[in-house]
């Protein structure tokens, strides 16, 4: 099903960002250096930032640490609503971007963007800043591939193999269970809507979609139905757990043997590394089982890209800051030894990633591995309300992972697509 964005929204959004190109540039005339300002919540980027300070005098940026997730866009959206102290430049989840982009309050630079830019990334990552247009709303910073972990001690014991496809990973999770009733391949989460939209990504979904200011819906797909048919048979089944992640029971799971897998991304050696550090050097990372092995793809479950605000009066400095902190080795060194994250760049990276994490000292080919895999995210297309989606992902796969009934997942997708749909038709958006 299609909609239509809300009259106007995508006239006004060019207008602004033209409005504010036409003033946009560099401190010409000033006595100064040129001063911006950045919101973000990474760890230490402070470090990064006094790094670009010291190489280049002319561009002067201040980094104010916020909040992540839904607070960050909160604060972001009242400031530019009151029409001051939004900042040059905006740290923002991949899932937020068509959100900022219909409240006006982020901008295209697609005409202040280097040509080259484009290729330092996954086809997957970069579509998550276009939306499928012509535009670019953000330069993306760090990404989120998904990829499966193991205990491989456990499966030496057990005489398992790695699945490599999803057919296999049913096998396997069905061999461990029988085996030893105390024990799961992993668990369906109905809170990580984040995780589930990742692997219908990786089978080929975009949940919405964008094409000349009309907006797809498309919750409903083959690719989301398969996904939510196969965890629902496996929840069915009683083969895999129905609990969610990141509670005191899943963290105990992981750390004493009861969960030996974890369908998660590549940011997940520090949340094993935390919730079970006396597992250290017993887990392994290898790709996403596949649903169809000879075309290798993953999807995203994270990440965010930096975005220019539609109340910024330097918006040429601010691409260039943007620009150098994602793509240029310096920073991208940076984003890896300082802040910790995995960079979204696929050619300046390589250097830096090449020493795993210490949880992960069994594996030194870990970030090698990761890289192969990175460039196998597809493209997916976020929406203008995927708080809604999300909210409603909740709702409706809670009911269904609780009465581990399959025929609940299926009906789950549906009420997904009806109440994302209802939602914009309710903003105002035209519907088709």
């Amino acid at each position: 099903m299609r909609s239509t964005t809300r009259a106007g929204i995508a006239a006004t959004i060019a207008i602004t960002a033209l409005a504010l190109t036409g003033c946009s540039g560099s401190s010409s005339g000033s006595s100064g250096p040129v001063e911006l300002t950045y919101w973000g919540w990474a760890p230490n980027m402070e470090k990064v930032v006094d790094s670009w300070n010291e190489s280049h005098p002319d561009i002067h940026v201040t980094y104010v640490k916020t909040d992540a997730g839904e607070p960050a866009v909160t604060k972001f959206l009242t400031a530019i609503q009151a029409g001051n102290g939004a900042p040059d430049l905006m740290q923002a989840e991949y899932q937020k971007i068509p959100t900022l982009l219909a409240s006006d309050a982020i901008i295209d630079i697609s005409d202040k963007v280097a040509d080259d830019t484009k290729s330092k990334f996954s086809d997957g990552v970069w579509s998550s800043v276009t939306l499928g247009t012509d535009g670019v709303y953000a330069i993306p910073q760090d990404s989120g591939p998904m990829m499966f972990y193991y205990r491989e001690d456990i499966f030496d014991q057990m005489g398992l193999s790695v699945p490599t496809t999803w057919d296999e990973y049913a096998q396997v999770a069905k061999t461990v269970h029988d085996s030893d009733p105390t024990k799961y391949l992993g668990t369906f989460s109905s809170i990580d809507p984040g995780q589930f939209a990742g692997l219908t990504q990786q089978a080929g979904a975009s949940w919405w979609s964008s094409d000349d200011g009309a907006w797809s819906v498309d919750i409903d797909s083959d690719p989301v139905k398969k996904v939510a048919d196969y965890w629902g048979g496996l929840v069915e089944s009683g083969v895999i757990d129905n609990k969610p992640q990141y509670t005191p029971e899943w963290n105990a799971a992981l750390n004493d043997g009861s969960q030996i897998g974890w369908v998660s991304s590549v940011w997940a050696p520090g949340v094993l590394a935390g919730n079970a550090p006396d597992t250290a050097g017993k887990w392994r990372m290898a790709p996403l089982p596949q649903w169809d092995a000879s075309a290798p793809a993953t999807g995203n479950w994270g990440g965010s890209a930096l975005a220019v605000s539609s109340q910024s009066k330097n918006v040429d400095a601010a691409v260039e800051f943007s620009t150098w902190l994602n793509t240029s080795k310096d920073a991208v060194d940076q984003l890896v030894s300082v802040s910790g994250l995995y960079p979204a760049d696929t050619v300046e990276s390589a250097d830096a990633l090449k020493t795993p994490f210490e949880f992960f000292s069994n594996q030194p080919d870990f970030y090698e591995t990761a890289a192969e895999i990175a460039d196998t995210v597809q493209p997916f297309t976020y929406g203008p309300n995927v708080n809604v989606a999300y909210s409603a992902f909740n709702d409706e796969f809670g009911k269904a992972a609780e009465s581990k009934s399959a025929a609940q997942f299926a009906a789950a997708v549906e009420q997904m697509q009806k109440v994302t749909l209802a939602d914009l038709e309710d903003s105002g958006f035209t519907t088709k």
